[in-house]
């Protein structure tokens, strides 16, 4: 099934998404991403049905071909602060605030949001795999995120965030329990499973 170029009818159709909302480490990021009338890519995607190959090679084409896109990250203290729900939609407005152009609908994947300024949205469940636009804001949503992972992967080399990019993997959570957390952990996240005691 190819995906949809667009669900409205409005000139500017933003899509939205984000990636790490289930990470224990790292921001949750997201982007948006307003694409031409004619854009056509047969690889794109739901970022989660690509290889991380595929994703690097649509990076560029995204960057390029869009209209205008734009990626924010919010970290770790304010997730904490705010929680993930709430830091995943600010970090889509916000995403949405640095678009060279002011879109004039906007669809979100998933099925929560809140309202952006006074502009129209439609929120998509599985929208990442049904719409363009916002295939194409999971996939930099996505490498943006696991470029900033790779690079805090040098300063704490045991968490491997190189390979999970912060998520619940065993040898994620035994390195949390060997070493305790970082200052890029989630304290409000249920870190480790509840047979262990955690000091934070």
């Amino acid at each position: 099934m190819s995906l949809k170029t667009r669900y409205s009818s409005f000139d500017f159709e933003c899509g939205t998404d984000e990636a790490g909302r289930g990470c224990l480490a790292g921001p949750v990021t997201a982007a948006a991403v307003i694409l031409p009338d004619l854009f056509k890519n047969k690889i794109l995607n739901d970022s989660k049905q690509l290889s991380e190959k595929k994703r690097q090679l649509l990076k560029p084409i995204i960057e390029t071909e869009s209209v205008c896109f734009a990626v924010k990250h919010i970290f770790e203290d304010e997730i904490d602060t705010i929680n993930i729900l709430n830091a995943s939609i600010k970090a889509m407005h916000e995403s949405i605030d640095q678009l060279t152009i002011q879109p004039d609908y906007i669809i979100v994947d998933g099925n929560k949001f809140k309202p952006y300024k006074s502009v129209p949205y439609e929120t998509i469940v599985k929208g990442d795999s049904k719409y363009l636009s916002i295939a194409a804001a999971s996939v930099l949503a996505k490498t943006y995120r696991d470029e900033f992972m790779e690079k805090i992967h040098n300063e704490f080399p045991m968490y491997n965030w190189k390979q999970n990019k912060g998520y619940p993997t065993k040898a994620h959570r035994a390195a949390i329990k060997k070493y305790g957390v970082t200052k890029y952990h989630r304290k409000s996240f249920r870190l480790l499973p509840e047979q262990y005691q955690l000091d934070l």
